[in-house]
């Protein structure tokens, strides 16, 4: 039971880490910053989140029209690959 017991917490450990580690940039990602202007080259007037997720910057900010989007930028890339207003996200 024991070695069992101690398998299940070695596997959760992997998980948790795993997790934590999927939450940063690739070595190969563009930086936040360039994220950030081609959110704004899209029409992003103010970023309210931008964060890591899977492969790429995934973030929400408002446009001229007033309206709450949400976007994602390829991480390697730097291409906007989803821009949508955030009620038509979810």
């Amino acid at each position: 039971m024991k070695k069992t017991l101690t398998s299940l917490c070695a596997g959760a450990a992997l998980l948790v880490c795993g997790a934590v580690l999927a939450d940063r940039p690739g070595e190969d990602w563009i930086p936040i910053e360039q994220a950030i202007q081609a959110a704004q080259q899209a029409g992003y007037t103010t970023i309210t989140e931008i964060e890591v997720d899977d492969d790429n910057w995934e973030g929400e900010g408002y446009k001229q029209d007033g309206e709450k989007y949400k976007f994602k930028i390829d991480g390697r890339t730097g291409q906007v690959v989803e821009d949508e207003k955030q009620g038509l996200f979810r």
